[in-house]
C-alpha cells in the first residue's frame, strides 16, 4: 500500500502563523506537524508516500523532508492547483501516483495515538470498497458525523457538520480507499462551500454497501486551530489536562 498526506489549504484558523508558513510545518512536540502522519505510515510499513500541498509552500516541504531519506521513507510531491477546493479535490491529484492499488489518506493536521498497523491490515483483508476511522468526540457538529446502525455494525450515512448530529462520533481525517475513489470523485458536485467534499465520496461507498469502519481507541485531535494545536502538544508531551475528546 501507498500513503497520501494532504498538507495544503490556507490554514486560515491558525493565522497569523500561516501568513508566512504552512500550518503542517508548525511544531507539535519535538517535530514539525507533518512528521507525525509520516511516522504513523512508516510504523504501518507504508514507505511510499505522496504529499499534496500548495505551490507557495512546496519548497519548504522539500527543504525540510527532501525525498524522505532521513525518515527512512520515499516522499513524492504534488501541487493542488485548486487551493481550497476541498479534500476530494486534493485527493484526485494523487491518481497517477497510486495506480490501481489500495491506499491510505491522512489529513496532515491529524495527530493521534493509535498505531495504524491493525487498521491497515483489516483493510487489506477487505475485499472491496473503503474504510474510515471514527472517534467519539464531545463536539461532533464540527465534523462529518456518521449515522450508525448498531445492530448491523454499519454506517448508514455521513452528514457534514450537522446541527443535530446523529451520533457522538466523527469521521477522522484518516481514510482508506481502492482505485474506484477517483471515479466517484469525478461524479460528485461542489458543495455549498464550493468544495468537493470527501463526505460525498464516502456516501457513494455507503450507497454501494462498501464502507467499513473502525473506532480509534487512543486520543485523536485535528490541530487546525490555535486551541487544538496547543492541545496536540499537550497530548504528545503527555501533560494532564481536561480532554474534550472522549
Amino acid at each position: 500500500m501507498k500513503g497520501v498526506i494532504l498538507a495544503g489549504g490556507t490554514g486560515s484558523r491558525l493565522k497569523p502563523f500561516t501568513n508566512y508558513v504552512n500550518k503542517h510545518l508548525l511544531p507539535v512536540g519535538p517535530y514539525p506537524m507533518i512528521y507525525w502522519p509520516i511516522l504513523k505510515l512508516r510504523e504501518a510499513d507504508i514507505h511510499d508516500i505522496l504529499i499534496i500541498t500548495n505551490k507557495r509552500h512546496l519548497s519548504s516541504f522539500i527543504e525540510l523532508l527532501g525525498k524522505g531519506e532521513k525518515l527512512n521513507v520515499s516522499i513524492h510531491y504534488k501541487i493542488q492547483k485548486n487551493e481550497g477546493g476541498g479534500i476530494a479535490d486534493a485527493l484526485k491529484n494523487s491518481e497517477n501516483f497510486l495506480g490501481s492499488g489500495k491506499f491510505i489518506v491522512i489529513l496532515g493536521d491529524n495527530i493521534f495515538q493509535d498505531s495504524l498497523t491493525n487498521y491497515v491490515k483489516a483493510y487489506k483483508q477487505q475485499e472491496e470498497g473503503a474504510r474510515v476511522l471514527l472517534k467519539e468526540v464531545s463536539d461532533p457538529s464540527r465534523y462529518g458525523v456518521p449515522k450508525i446502525d448498531q445492530v448491523k455494525n454499519s454506517i448508514l450515512s455521513i452528514i457534514e457538520k450537522p446541527q443535530n448530529p446523529p451520533s457522538t462520533y466523527c469521521v477522522t481525517g484518516i481514510y482508506m480507499y481502492d482505485h474506484h475513489v477517483f471515479h466517484f470523485i469525478k461524479g460528485i458536485q461542489p458543495s455549498s462551500r464550493d468544495e468537493l467534499e470527501i463526505t460525498d465520496v464516502n456516501n457513494v461507498y455507503i450507497g454501494k454497501g462498501q464502507l467499513e469502519y473502525d473506532i480509534l481507541k487512543g486520543w485523536w485531535i485535528d490541530a487546525g486551530t490555535h486551541k487544538s494545536l496547543f492541545r496536540a502538544n499537550q497530548f504528545v508531551y503527555g501533560n494532564s489536562f481536561k480532554e474534550e475528546t472522549r
